[in-house]
């Protein structure tokens, strides 16, 4: 199996020039459904049913949605660690700071070692899609 690839162009809003750039950008190949995932890791755990499957899902979210919310950092064994985060407005005084200036709330995921492995070996090549 191979990454895909196409050439964009693009022109980068830093640049003073605005001189046309070429970039490569992954090829999205689409998206797999949350019932279809279930149905995957059903037949991978092969003792799990799909619906055994949904429920340690569901009950995977509440848990996690319950510690990101009180600020804790939750780590899934090899797969990674979410964390809660935040940016900020940058302001002129250190008084000016305050819960008013936190925008763009997001949750940080940082694959563990042996995750990041998972795409190590795999080739990369030029597709012919546009």
């Amino acid at each position: 199996m191979a990454l895909k690839y196409v050439v964009k162009k693009t022109v980068f809003g830093f640049d003073q020039t605005k001189t046309p750039k070429y970039v490569a950008r992954p090829l999205p190949a689409g998206t797999v459904g949350y019932p279809a995932l279930c149905d995957q890791v059903a037949k991978v755990g092969a003792l799990a049913s799909r619906s055994m499957v949904i429920l340690v899902l569901e009950s995977l979210f509440e848990v996690l949605e319950e510690n990101l919310t009180n600020h804790l950092s939750v780590k899934l064994g090899n797969f990674g660690t979410l964390r809660p985060s935040f940016s900020s407005k940058c302001q002129n005084e250190e008084n000016e700071v305050n819960a008013d200036v936190l925008c763009h709330r997001k949750i940080i995921f940082t694959p563990g070692a042996d995750f990041k492995r998972v795409l190590s070996n795999v080739s990369v090549r030029k597709s012919e899609q546009r």
